[in-house]
């Protein structure tokens, strides 16, 4: 895990806003904002979301980010839900959080692995995502960058 990374976001930005400021979430902006989100994300809070870069979103299948735009309130709505827990997680407590369960916005859960200074999510499809910047805060919570799409089914 890495350090806080600079953003040009103003200060006391929310979620959204810090996301877009760092210029690596411009898909899962995009999401946010077909599926209805943004508001959301711009909330009181606190939200903790484990925000997939760019790169992250392109490892998916070849087509699979356009065609879950064309359901914004569908399945897409479930996999960004599934992003996000209910207050701000900082990455000191996330460790501490080694082989148990924590709850999404979606409903499902995600197991937390710890080893060592790393620290992995596994989704409910059993895919270990990376977490790779922690603690980007936000006036509404904190952002902890991964390096793939969480997916809520299997």
């Amino acid at each position: 895990m890495s350090n806080t990374p600079e953003t040009n976001s103003p200060p006391n930005a929310d979620i959204v806003d810090t996301a877009v400021a760092a210029g690596a979430f411009n898909t899962l902006a995009a999401a946010l904002t077909a599926a209805g989100l943004v508001d959301t994300l711009k909330g009181t809070g606190p939200f903790t979301v484990f925000a997939p870069t760019d790169e992250a979103f392109a490892k998916l299948p070849a087509g699979t980010v356009e065609e879950l735009l064309k359901d914004p309130a569908g399945q897409l709505s479930q996999i960004l839900t599934y992003h996000v827990v209910l207050g701000a997680v900082m990455a000191a407590a996330v460790v501490n959080l080694d082989g148990q369960k924590v709850k999404t916005v979606q409903g499902a859960e995600l197991t937390v692995e710890v080893t060592g200074d790393k620290v992995a999510l596994v989704d409910a499809a059993g895919n270990h995502v990376n977490v790779v910047t922690t603690d980007v805060t936000a006036s509404n919570g904190v952002i902890h960058v991964i390096d793939a799409v969480l997916l809520p089914t299997a």
